[in-house]
């Protein structure tokens, strides 16, 4: 039972707080509604209707005490004057017709019917449906009928109407105001999670105005001192490395022009390759380290640089194949994207003969495919080659295991874009990539 009510609860933060705000004032009005008709409504309609009874039963009493015409005319002269009846004439000699009880009758002409059962004890007929402005009363007497036509207003109370009415259009103001006030107190928090959103996504997030409740302003500030701790952090290390990369290059640099001083030899060779392969390596950890992180994001066509890519892939000697669904236009790191499928693109030439990639649109975001027809990777390793510094391959040859930080630095890019990178079996028989991006 419970779930089912989760089922039918809104999800949006300003659709259950309004909820919270309308569910009591219904309920109210409901109870409201109830208890006026029972104690105010039934009681004052009812009372009404006994009045009109009992003129009914003083002029039906008067008449038969005094069966003169002539006197019988000025005392229902004098009735119609003293009481509420518009109309008000005798048929001599009228019988009333023997007639089931009419089904169609108001709760107005039942109640009546009622009163006049209690206070005339004749019979009686009430029409409360032909005519829209009066009530038709038919007494039968024993020498005739009193007939009498008696104004709605004075047997019904339009309080009940008049009291929903302004209860239900009060209601209605109420319910808007309130709105308003929700929407523009769940305004800050949609602010602070799309601002959040950004942020994880790597986009530059602009300082915002704080609005709202105290929690809400309260998480505002948290969130911009967080983000300036974030920038600041990465700042500094940036900083750090770029220092780094300069003291590690120059001792480098003086190696290598003291080799090229040497007379060659196969010494000296290996020396050089050894110092190439530090600089490699070098290059790989700071990337690593570094990211691409100080890149602005900018919104763009994504053809071209799949284009730009897999033609690099393509002038390398490699048999890479692209399909494409549509143009395709988002938001990101054009240098970060362009690393990240080089970098997969490259691994599937490696390892494979042949390459597709693809991208396509699945619901709010972007899949981008690389598959090979290689030997690729066991299911249980997958998550392994993610690790900094782990390589399959055994051996420490730079040139065919790497450093064992590319798929490291291309998960971690799009990881910055607030995607995903995950590895599957390909249909080719060989390793799929796929990258998760936002639209």
């Amino acid at each position: 039972m419970l779930r089912m009510i989760k089922l039918f609860m809104p999800r949006s933060l300003f659709g259950r707080a309004l909820l919270i705000i309308v569910s009591p004032l219904i309920l109210l009005q409901i109870v409201s509604t109830y208890i006026f008709y029972q104690t105010h409504w039934e009681n004052v309609s009812w009372r009404l209707a006994l009045g009109v009874a009992g003129d009914m039963a003083f002029t039906a009493g008067v008449l038969e005490r005094d069966p003169d015409d002539q006197a019988r005319a000025r005392m229902l002269a004098i009735a119609q004057r003293s009481t509420a009846a518009s109309s008000l004439y005798f048929q001599p000699g009228e019988i009333l017709p023997n007639a089931p009880p009419d089904e169609s009758q108001t709760v107005l002409g039942k109640r009546l019917e009622r009163a006049m059962a209690e206070r005339v004890r004749r019979p009686a007929r009430i029409d409360d449906v032909s005519d829209d402005r009066q009530v038709l009363i038919a007494v039968q007497l024993p020498d005739g009928v009193l007939h009498a036509a008696v104004s709605r207003k004075r047997v019904f109370s339009s309080t009940t109407y008049v009291f929903i009415i302004w209860m239900i259009g009060t209601s209605l103001i109420l319910f808007g105001v309130a709105g308003l006030f929700m929407r523009n107190q769940v305004r800050p928090i949609r602010r602070l999670a799309e601002a959040a959103s950004r942020f994880g996504k790597g986009q530059e997030v602009q300082s915002f105005k704080l609005e709202g409740a105290t929690e809400v302003r309260q998480a505002a500030i948290e969130f911009n001192r967080m983000r300036e701790r974030i920038t600041r952090a990465i700042m500094q290390r940036t900083e750090m490395l770029a220092g780094v990369s300069h003291d590690l290059r120059t001792p480098l640099t003086r190696m290598k022009l003291q080799l090229a001083l040497l007379p060659p030899s196969p010494d000296v060779a290996a020396l050089k390759t050894d110092i190439a392969d530090m600089e490699r390596m070098l290059e790989a950890y700071l990337a690593f380290v570094r990211g691409e992180g100080a890149e602005p994001t900018v919104e763009s066509e994504l053809r071209p640089l799949l284009e730009e890519v897999v033609g690099g892939a393509r002038r390398d000697g490699g048999e890479v194949e692209l399909a494409m669904e549509g143009d395709i236009r988002l938001a990101f790191k054009p240098n970060a994207i362009r690393r990240t499928l080089t970098n997969l693109v490259a691994n599937a030439c490696r390892y494979g003969q042949h390459v597709a990639v693809r991208a396509r649109r699945l619901g709010n975001s972007l899949e981008l495919i690389v598959d090979d027809d290689g030997p690729g990777i066991p299911s249980d390793r997958r998550e392994d080659v993610f690790r900094p510094f782990f390589r399959l391959d055994s051996s420490r040859n730079v040139a065919t295991g790497g450093v064992g930080l590319g798929l490291t630095i291309a998960r971690d890019l799009v990881r910055g874009h607030g995607g995903d990178l995950v590895l599957d079996q390909s249909p080719q028989g060989g390793l799929r990539a796929i990258v998760r991006l936002p639209l």
